[in-house]
């Protein structure tokens, strides 16, 4: 959930289980973005009314740690470079933020965020804007690309609509947990269409007039269920079931609805 109460985060530091050496799949995702990425910053950089007067404010929500933290905003500012290069203009001003919750490692990041600074100065400056966003994080007008890559699945609390029918976070009884699932979906899905939603208007407030979005997150139509998208936890079930005894299996726990 990305909300700073409740809110689990990733494995911090460098070590073998460690997020920054066990994002891959993140990465591979956010290699996807880097060509619009890049024509965004074209558009930017062209229209000279947006950009004036010569600054730039670019920020990743959710960043996370690891070498994953900077790669968003990397394509950004070498994009912006490249551009002013080829037509000979002068570079803006820019300022690179990063957010997550506070929980977040940013330890590692704030180092990577002064190497990015360093190779590109004087006209990068860096900065980090710890919260959830679910909040207001910026000023008003003052933002010209966002961007987030496999963050904005996570919610901002638990439905309310489970609270109210008594419905546990998980249900050993395999019978009333797929008899449970309609109601389980629709109140997950009722709960990111409000967090969503109050997340595209507080960056409408921070976006300057003409500014981008990009974001990517990991979904599926809503028509496919296990002939196109094999349920992959199901299948993880299956294994743990033969792999541990029963008593292990019912302590574990990990919610997914795809």
């Amino acid at each position: 959930m990305a909300s700073k109460q409740t809110a689990p985060i990733m494995n911090q530091g460098q070590g073998e289980t460690s997020y920054a050496h066990n994002s891959s799949i993140q990465n591979a995702e956010q290699n996807k973005m880097k060509s619009l990425i890049e024509a965004v910053v074209v558009e930017l950089c062209s229209n000279t009314g947006t950009l004036q007067p010569g600054k730039m404010v670019i920020v990743d929500l959710g960043c996370s740690t690891g070498p994953n933290a900077l790669a968003l905003v990397s394509i950004a500012v070498e994009a912006i470079h490249a551009h002013c290069l080829q037509f000979q203009q002068p570079s803006p001003e820019v300022s690179v933020l990063l957010n997550d919750l506070p929980e977040n490692d940013f330890n590692t990041v704030v180092k990577s965020l002064v190497t990015l600074r360093q190779s590109n100065d004087p006209v990068v400056v860096t900065g980090i804007t710890p919260g959830s966003f679910y909040e207001r994080l910026f000023t008003s007008e003052s933002v010209h690309l966002v961007c987030s890559s496999n963050s904005l699945h996570w919610l901002s609390k638990a439905p309310e609509d489970l609270k109210t029918n008594l419905i546990p976070a998980y249900d050993i009884d395999e019978h009333s947990r797929h008899e449970r699932l309609p109601i389980v979906l629709e109140a997950y899905a009722k709960q990111y269409r409000k967090d969503f939603t109050l997340f595209l208007k507080l960056r409408a407030k921070e976006l300057v007039s003409g500014g981008r979005m990009i974001i990517s997150l990991l979904g599926r139509r809503s028509d496919i269920i296990a002939t196109k998208f094999p349920f992959l936890p199901e299948i993880v079930a299956q294994i743990l079931c033969v792999m541990v005894s029963e008593v292990h299996f019912n302590t574990f726990f990990s919610s997914m609805h795809l």
